[in-house]
C-alpha cells in the first residue's frame, strides 16, 4: 500500500468523523424539538484494494471508511401501535366530551337540574289534587306546568343545537385530513427528489411527515406503507387517501335533503360515504378508531324522539319487537345525543299525556262498520268551574298545530248487544309517529290558552250536576307519580316518573363513566407506547455527548494519522 493510499485512508476517517460530529451536533440541537427522531451515522469499510492472491485467500488492503447511511432510529411496530391506540383514544374522548356537554345542558353538573322543574310540577300537582277547588293551587299548578314545558323546550333545543353545531367540528376534521394529505404528498415529492441522488437521507423531512401521520392517526383509522423510493402511501378507512401520485380528498354532504346534519364523503370517489355507521364500532374489529368517527357516533344521524324507543305494545309479534330492539341498540342507542333526545322526549310525552288523560279522558268505541276510534269520554270527564259553561274536554297541554278533538260529529256506535246508537261525539285526533305535528313531543307542546287565561276552566269538577269536586280525577292526579310509566330503554324495567328520571340520569352518568374509563385507559396505553417510542427515537444528551467525545477522538486520530503520513512523504521527498 502506497503512502498516497494511506493519505486517502486518513482523509476518509477525517471526513467520516466530521460528518458524525455534525450529526451528533444536530441531535443535540434538536433535543427538545417535538417529533424529532435521533439520527445515527452507520459507518462501514470502504472499498478494498486487491494486491495478490494465493491458494487460500485474496490479499486485500483497506483504503478507509465510508458513511453507509445516516439513519433515523425508529421502531415501526411501536409507530403502528401508537397511531392505532391514539386513534382509539380520540374515538372515546370526543364521546365523553359529548356526555359532559349533555349533562351540563340538563344542569346536573351545575346544580340547576331539570329535575327541579319536574319536582315543582309534582308538588303543585299534589296540592291541586288535595284542594282541586282552590284557585291558588290551580294557579300554581298551571304556572309550574308552563315552567316545566319551557324548561323542557330549552334543554331539547340545546341538545338539537349542539347536535347541529358538531357539524363545525366534523367539517374542521375533514378539512384537516385533506390538509395533512396534501402536506404528506408534498413531503413525498421532496423526499423522493432529495434522496434520488442516493447520497443522503431527508431525515428532517421524514420527521415532519411522521408527525403528520401521527396526527392523522388520531383523527381517522389509517394504514400506510413506505416504498423503496421513500414515498409513503396512506389509506383511510380502507380507501386510498395518499397514493404515489395523487391525493383523494374528503368533503361533507347532508345526510338527507331535509337534514341539517353533515356526513363525510369521498369527493374523489363519487361522494360515497366514508363510514358505514350502521355497523357497530368494536375494538375487536378495529372499528372504534378516530375522533372523526367518534363525533359522528356521538352525534347520530337525526333528531330523535320518544317514538324511536321500541314499546312492546306497539308491535304485533315478539319477533317484530325483538327486531326493533336490536335496531335500537345497534343504531340509536350508540349515539349519546340521540339516546338522550329520545329518553328525555319520552319523559315529557309521558307526563303531558298522563295529566291530559285525567283531565280530558278518552274512550275507544267501535263503529257500525267495524272500525275503532277514540272519543271524549263524556260520562267520566270532569268539567270546569266556569259558570255557566262548565267546560268539558279541555286538556292542560295542547299540540301547537293539531286540536285535541275534531268538531262534534254524529257517528253510529256499535253496542255490545249488536245494536247501534247514533250519537254526536268529539273524535280524538290521535298521534301519528310519521307526522311530528300530531305528536305530543317537545317543541310541539303548549299550555292550553283557555286554562291559562281562566283557571276555573281547569276540569276538576264532577259532571253529575252537583258542581262538587271530581274526587276520581283528584285521586288520579295524586297517584299519577307512582303509576308505572315507561322504561328508559327496552332492556330496563318499567318505572314511575320519578324513578324514570333517576334512571335516565343514571344511564347517562354510567355511559359517561364508561367512556371516561376507556379514554383514561387509552391515554395511559398511548403514554406507555409513546414512552417506549421516545426511548428509541428520543435524543439522550448523555449518549450524544459520549458520541461527541468519541467522534472528536476519531477525528483527532485521523488528523494525526494524516500528519504522520505527510511527514513520511516529506522525509522521502527531501532525502531522495
Amino acid at each position: 500500500m502506497s503512502l498516497m493510499s494511506s493519505l486517502y485512508t486518513g482523509v476518509s476517517g477525517l471526513t467520516t468523523s466530521q460528518n458524525a460530529l455534525n450529526t451528533t451536533a444536530h441531535n443535540l440541537t434538536n433535543i427538545n424539538t417535538k417529533g424529532y427522531v435521533r439520527q445515527q451515522v452507520v459507518q462501514a469499510d470502504s472499498t478494498y484494494f486487491n494486491w495478490g492472491v494465493n491458494h487460500l485467500t485474496t490479499f486485500q488492503t483497506g483504503i478507509g471508511v465510508d458513511i453507509q447511511t445516516v439513519r433515523q432510529v425508529r421502531d415501526t411496530f411501536l409507530d403502528k401501535s401508537y397511531r392505532k391506540e391514539i386513534g382509539r383514544q380520540g374515538f372515546y374522548e370526543v364521546q365523553y366530551e359529548a356526555v359532559s356537554e349533555v349533562e351540563s345542558m340538563l344542569g346536573e353538573l351545575e346544580g340547576v337540574a331539570f329535575q327541579n322543574a319536574l319536582e315543582e310540577l309534582w308538588e303543585s300537582l299534589q296540592e291541586v289534587g288535595k284542594q282541586p277547588g282552590a284557585i291558588e293551587s290551580r294557579a300554581d299548578f298551571i304556572k309550574n306546568a308552563q315552567s316545566f314545558i319551557e324548561r323542557a323546550d330549552i334543554v331539547y333545543n340545546q341538545l338539537n343545537e349542539y347536535q347541529v353545531n358538531l357539524n363545525t367540528q366534523i367539517t374542521g376534521k375533514v378539512n384537516r385530513i385533506n390538509k395533512i394529505a396534501e402536506e404528506i404528498e408534498k413531503l413525498n415529492n421532496d423526499i423522493r427528489h432529495y434522496e434520488s441522488t442516493g447520497i443522503e437521507n431527508a431525515n428532517d423531512l421524514r420527521d415532519t411527515r411522521n408527525s403528520l401521520i401521527d396526527e392523522l392517526g388520531k383523527i381517522i383509522n389509517i394504514t400506510y406503507k413506505e416504498h423503496m423510493d421513500g414515498v409513503v402511501t396512506v389509506n383511510a378507512e380502507g380507501m386510498p387517501l395518499v397514493t404515489e401520485s395523487n391525493v383523494y380528498k374528503m368533503g361533507t354532504a347532508k345526510i338527507s335533503a331535509t337534514s341539517n346534519l353533515l356526513k363525510p364523503v369521498w369527493t374523489g370517489y363519487d361522494n360515497i360515504d366514508v363510514y358505514e355507521l350502521e355497523k357497530p364500532s368494536t375494538t375487536k374489529d378495529d372499528t372504534d378508531v378516530g375522533s372523526l368517527k367518534g363525533l359522528l357516533v356521538a352525534r347520530g344521524d337525526k333528531q330523535a324522539r320518544y317514538t324511536d324507543i321500541p314499546v312492546r305494545g306497539n308491535y304485533a309479534t315478539d319477533k317484530a319487537y325483538d327486531d326493533a330492539v336490536k335496531n335500537y341498540n345497534d343504531t340509536l342507542n350508540t349515539s349519546v345525543i340521540m339516546t338522550v333526545q329520545a329518553q328525555f322526549d319520552q319523559l315529557i310525552h309521558g307526563v303531558v299525556t298522563a295529566i291530559n288523560d285525567i283531565l280530558s279522558p278518552n274512550v275507544k268505541v267501535t263503529l257500525d262498520d267495524g272500525s275503532e276510534i277514540w272519543i271524549l269520554d263524556e260520562e267520566n270527564a270532569p268539567i270546569g268551574m266556569d259558570e255557566p259553561d262548565y267546560t268539558m274536554g279541555e286538556a292542560l297541554f295542547n299540540r301547537k298545530s293539531v286540536d285535541r278533538y275534531s268538531a262534534p260529529t254524529t257517528v253510529n256506535i256499535l253496542n255490545a248487544d249488536g245494536t247501534t246508537t247514533s250519537k254526536s261525539v268529539r273524535i280524538y285526533n290521535e298521534e301519528d309517529s310519521s307526522d311530528v305535528y300530531t305528536m305530543f313531543t317537545i317543541g310541539e307542546i303548549e299550555i292550553n290558552s283557555k286554562i291559562s287565561s281562566n283557571h276555573s276552566v281547569l276540569p276538576l269538577s264532577s259532571n253529575n250536576g252537583s258542581n262538587e269536586v271530581d274526587y276520581r280525577a283528584a285521586e288520579a292526579l295524586l297517584g299519577l307519580w307512582d303509576n308505572p310509566f315507561a322504561s328508559v330503554s327496552p332492556d330496563t324495567p318499567v318505572s314511575n316518573f320519578k324513578d324514570y328520571y333517576v334512571a335516565f340520569i343514571g344511564d347517562l352518568s354510567i355511559r359517561g363513566q364508561q367512556l371516561e374509563s376507556i379514554s383514561v385507559n387509552q391515554a395511559t396505553m398511548v403514554d406507555r407506547i409513546d414512552s417506549q417510542r421516545q426511548q428509541v427515537i428520543g435524543v439522550s444528551s448523555d449518549e450524544e455527548l459520549t458520541n461527541l467525545i468519541k467522534f472528536q477522538h476519531a477525528y483527532n486520530a485521523s488528523s494525526r494519522f494524516i500528519t504522520v503520513v505527510d511527514q513520511m512523504l516529506e522525509h522521502i521527498l527531501t532525502r531522495l
